[in-house]
């Protein structure tokens, strides 16, 4: 989808869409090396960096955020850059603030002990469920992980399966094989 066809869809799907007007929500797209990322910026910081269709992630947003969403790059494009470092191996920490108000509480939570997992290190689905204290729930948090709005900032991709497999991920098992190799060469000592 072009720029001119996003902007035309905004603005007829958005009642509330100025054009000239800064939208309560930024709402875009980022190319990058995993596919294209759907972003959406509100003034708490990034809700959605999503594989998913645009037209989804703007109903999503539209139905559960606010409705005076539209393209703006001065919001939008710091995201980019950031992704832009993050994929070069250039920045290992996110400084966009993250607005979890897609998840559900539960999944909040769930996302919160994520994005505390160290940057080129992995976790398991267990050991998060220990550290939330809900050791049982897998099933529970394996679906708040494969419903995590934010992908790649809130980094969902450094969990695997207990037995080393990487699991499932919403941009696919080469997308998420490909973050965690960007990762790893990263962090990995000089000259190795």
């Amino acid at each position: 989808m072009s720029s001119n066809d996003l902007d035309a869809l905004l603005r007829v799907t958005s009642s509330t869409y100025r054009g000239e007007t800064p939208p309560d929500i930024a709402f875009g797209t980022y190319d990058g090396a995993v596919g294209r990322l759907v972003l959406a910026v509100t003034g708490k910081g990034i809700a959605a960096c999503s594989f998913e269709a645009e037209n989804d992630v703007y109903e999503l947003v539209s139905r559960h955020v606010g409705r005076f969403i539209g393209p703006d790059a001065r919001r939008l494009d710091p995201v980019r850059r950031e992704l832009d470092a993050y994929f070069s191996g250039r920045l290992r920490t996110f400084a966009t603030p993250v607005d979890l108000a897609l998840a559900t509480p539960f999944a909040r939570t769930v996302l919160q002990k994520t994005m505390a997992v160290p940057y080129g290190t992995t976790t398991t689905l267990e050991r998060i469920g220990e550290s939330i204290g809900r050791p049982r729930a897998l099933r529970a948090i394996g679906n708040a992980l494969a419903s995590n709005p934010v992908c790649v900032i809130v980094p969902c991709h450094r969990v695997v399966r207990e037995d080393g497999a990487l699991g499932d991920y919403a941009g696919g098992q080469h997308a998420k094989q490909h973050l965690l190799n960007v990762e790893r060469k990263a962090s990995a000592p000089a000259g190795r």
